[in-house]
């Protein structure tokens, strides 16, 4: 997420992005990357304090990159080998060797390459701050604060290094230091989304969960799409005592952030001209939902290196996002033959037969999936939809199971099972798993909806609870009315004798589902309608094929 109004769209199961955690490991020793603490000498002429750099082995990479490093090393090689290491442009040279090092993802070979720079420029902003991120990024925050420091010593009122050197400052529990560093940037930059985030962070560190909560909520009330402010969102109702409210954002957490603005960070992730590097320009254009430019920079990439199935399956994803769909399954599908071990390209490929109603087909590639990535639970809670849909509903029973067990918070795995045991007409362990998903989610009103159809109901006397029904479908109008809700509704009231009353609302019913052209509802209305007018109940809360 990146401020100035752009936006993240996070589709779940064909984009897989992650977060970058903050490692502290014995092999950092406290001094970034290189292990060598020496950044902070002091003391001596440029040329005594610079360090000797080599080449890194380029192996891994690909011809472009490997050829754009050589270039940049060449300069270097002539400096060390001349004598002029301290030449006026010596820095330029050095810094330069270290952004494409750091671009192409040599962050150990980088540092020093930086430090020469740094050494040489001490007025170029660059150089400390890089530095500090590849420091932040190894996990040696100590390290990291004090290059982020000698940043803003250089340029005070930058957004970018206040933030970053905010966020440092709490990874390493300081939220006083941390605090007045966001409150300078937001008075900085009012719509920096990155600066309430860290403000509100701050405040949740501190304990003041009131106003975390309150930043948090106005970030989502900004920016729908910042689904990092969820997680601490629901951490700061949960020490508020509301547990509802906090269920409801601790279900959405993403793994996700939100940036500040970057050019120096973004010069970089322009610099190489690699499938790496559109690969990231093309997920930067998803995240402003420019799906034609994340489609031409993913094929710009597969140009350079047509054999990157992520790469392929990032370009199918983009062409769907786009409605490109035809050309996105084509994308996938090679994919997904020249790489059958990337379960995400089977998922996504599961994902477009399943809206297209094609669930034994979509079954498959949810298994092919899962035999890459057993632990993949989006793709087992998908298997289990599809299963119940083509008619395996004990498959499909297990599956969801199976999830519930690895992940006990996902409420669609426990709703899938209670409906999954309504297609089996196990009425009674419906209702049971039902209950406590009503207990464990008591916010969630697919739950609660569908536990009150079933008291309404059910065919089985021994579940249904016509009054309980009618108090929970109350409950549930009062924070709005669906169609849905309405036929549950009329199903609860003639259930505990309202016979005259479920009639009139029903017909309510029929008018609105002629008026919107719905045929097939109209015909099940019409015959429940009869049943009331008879003065009957309904013992059927889903008709077969249309259990939710």
């Amino acid at each position: 997420m990146r401020d100035a109004g752009s936006h993240v769209r996070l589709v779940a199961g064909l984009l897989v992005a992650a977060l970058l955690p903050l490692l502290l490991t014995a092999a950092c020793g406290g001094a970034g990357p290189s292990g060598t603490g020496s950044e902070g000498r002091a003391g001596g002429r440029a040329e005594e304090r610079l360090e000797p750099l080599a080449l890194p082995d380029l192996a891994r990479v690909s011809d472009s990159v490997r050829e754009q490093v050589q270039a940049r090393w060449r300069p270097v090689e002539r400096l060390q080998g001349d004598g002029a290491a301290s030449a006026p442009s010596a820095a330029e040279t050095y810094g330069a060797f270290g952004m494409v090092l750091m671009a192409a993802e040599f962050p150990n070979a980088a540092v020093p390459a930086f430090r020469n720079a740094q050494a040489l420029a001490p007025a170029d902003v660059r150089w400390p701050y890089y530095l500090a991120h590849l420091h932040r990024d190894a996990g040696a925050l100590d390290d990291a604060a004090d290059r982020f420091e000698a940043a803003r010593r250089l340029r005070p009122d930058d957004m970018a290094i206040l933030v970053w050197l905010g966020d440092v400052r709490l990874a390493q529990g300081d939220a006083g230091a941390a605090e007045p560093l966001f409150a300078r940037a937001l008075s900085l930059y009012p719509d920096s989304l990155s600066a309430r985030f860290g403000l509100a962070r701050s405040a949740l560190m501190r304990e003041d969960f009131a106003s975390a909560a309150e930043g948090l909520e106005e970030i989502l009330a900004l920016e729908p799409s910042a689904t990092a402010a969820h997680y601490p969102l629901g951490q700061a109702y949960l020490s508020l005592g509301e547990s509802e409210r906090a269920q409801e954002h601790l279900r959405q957490r993403e793994a996700a952030d939100i940036r500040p603005a970057d050019p120096l960070m973004a010069a970089l992730d322009r610099l190489l001209e690699s499938a790496q590097a559109y690969e990231t320009r093309g997920i930067e254009a998803l995240n402003r939902e420019d799906w034609n430019g994340a489609v031409a920079a993913f094929r710009r990439g597969l140009e350079i290196d047509p054999e990157d199935a992520e790469l392929r399956h990032r370009l199918g994803t983009a062409l769907y996002l786009r409605g490109d769909v035809r050309t996105a399954r084509t994308e996938l599908e090679r994919a997904a033959a020249e790489s059958p071990e990337l379960a995400q390209a089977h998922y996504s490929l599961g994902v477009l037969l399943q809206d297209e109603g094609r669930h034994r087909e979509a079954a498959e590639r949810f298994s092919a999936a899962l035999r890459a990535r057993p632990s993949y639970v989006e793709a087992r809670l998908r298997l289990a939809v599809s299963l119940r849909r083509s008619g395996d509903p004990e498959g499909a029973l297990a599956e969801y199971r199976r999830v519930s067990r690895t992940d006990p918070d996902l409420v669609e795995a426990a709703f899938g099972e209670a409906m999954a045991l309504v297609v089996l007409h196990r009425w009674g362990e419906a209702r049971t798993r039902l209950e406590q998903a009503a207990e464990a989610y008591p916010g969630d009103p697919g739950v609660a909806h569908a536990l009150a159809r079933l008291l309404a109901a059910a065919p089985d006397e021994r579940v249904r609870d016509g009054g309980r029904a009618l108090t929970m479908v109350d409950r549930l109008a009062s924070q709005g009315r669906t169609f849905d809700l309405g036929e549950t509704m009329a199903m609860a009231l003639a259930e505990v004798g309202a016979y005259d009353r479920a009639a009139a609302l029903q017909r309510d019913l029929i008018t609105g589902a002629r008026r919107a052209g719905l045929p097939g509802v109209i015909r099940r209305l019409e015959d429940n309608l009869r049943r009331y007018a008879r003065g009957e109940a309904c013992r059927m809360p889903w008709p077969d094929g249309e259990v939710p």
